[in-house]
């Protein structure tokens, strides 16, 4: 089931493109002592064509690989707890690239990478508290790209999310193709996830029969959820249900677990990554006494998905299609 899995998102993330991991032509950019402008996070920034690219994260390492880029990185930093990368699309840039850390991302591993350029995000590497952040790579000389589905939206000093989520991803792919010369892989992915996901759309669930779904990422005195700026209000809502935590404006947030019974879900989609495993988090929803009424509960209809279905990802379309499917089943049960 994996390798037809990984072959399945293969094709999806390379449409008319010659092969998964394939190196793209180099920037015309790449001699152009001006640079190459981009808009991240609402800000215009210039910058030198990188080739050295450090990245964190599985969901932004794999941006990188879906372009072709993977002979631009130095190496990446990822916790070992994000899923099996052996039967992916990309396991042969995995096996090239360098492990360079199985925790967050730092100044040092940077530096000891000779990277020239970071791809990181808030909460997504970047953090205030550990002082690994944009400004202080700038101090080192060394530029970073933002993850938009990870941007600062200003209602609070930590609130994230400037657009739709999948606009997000595309924004992505847009920027770093523009940047690395590779905009017509770039046009090809986004092309190919729309055509996948208005697949699923037209299949999926109308007004009242679309189901209700909560979003679990963890916690157990108050869970860990997403908003409207999350990769996982796409996810559903693409999908044919409709976050019950859509009225968030925040990417990832705790909420108290009395909201999640007031809204009454359908269905729950756990997020399968970390110490504890999707079928610990499934066994504790269904034994937890304050879920016992709601819908899903009662139904027994919980759906997994692996933190990087959950974050923004060119796997992202690939886990619409597979909810999709598992709603449709649901709303036919209603």
């Amino acid at each position: 089931m994996r390798k037809l899995l990984a072959a399945a998102l293969c094709l999806a993330a390379t449409a008319a493109v010659s092969g998964c991991g394939a190196t793209v032509e180099p920037s015309s950019a790449d001699a152009d002592s001006s640079g190459v402008t981009l808009t991240n996070c609402g800000r215009k920034v210039t910058y030198k064509v990188p080739q050295r690219v450090v990245t964190n994260d599985v969901g932004i390492t794999e941006l990188m690989f879906a372009l072709g880029l993977e002979d631009r990185m130095a190496g990446f930093a990822m916790p070992d707890d994000k899923g099996d990368l052996t039967d992916v699309p990309w396991k042969d840039d995995y096996d090239k690239v360098k492990w360079l850390s199985k925790d967050q991302l730092t100044k040092e591993n940077v530096l000891d990478a000779k990277g020239d350029f970071v791809f990181a995000g808030w909460n997504y590497g970047f953090r205030d508290d550990n002082g690994f952040t944009p400004d202080a790579l700038k101090k080192l000389g060394i530029p970073s790209y933002i993850l938009t589905e990870s941007c600062r939206n200003g209602r609070t000093k930590t609130s994230r999310g400037i657009m739709p989520p999948l606009d997000a991803l595309y924004t992505d792919l847009t920027n770093l193709g523009k940047l690395f010369g590779a905009e017509k892989r770039a046009a090809t992915l986004i092309a190919g996830f729309k055509k996948q996901i208005a697949e699923v759309q037209a299949k999926a669930p109308t007004g009242a029969d679309r189901p209700k779904v909560f979003l679990y990422d963890s916690g157990q005195d108050q869970p860990f959820t997403s908003g409207r700026y999350g990769a996982p209000e796409e996810v559903i809502s693409k999908a044919g249900g409709t976050n019950v935590m859509h009225d968030l404006d925040d990417s990832w947030t705790t909420v108290g677990w009395e909201s999640v019974v007031d809204r009454d879900p359908d269905v729950i989609v756990i997020c399968d990554y970390g110490d504890v495993t999707a079928e610990q988090k499934k066994k504790f929803l269904l034994s937890y006494p304050p879920l016992k009424n709601v819908s899903a509960i009662k139904h027994k209809r919980i759906f997994v998905l692996d933190y990087v279905d959950l974050v923004e990802s060119p796997r992202n379309p690939s886990a619409i299609a597979r909810l999709g499917t598992y709603l449709r089943t649901a709303a036919e049960e209603q």
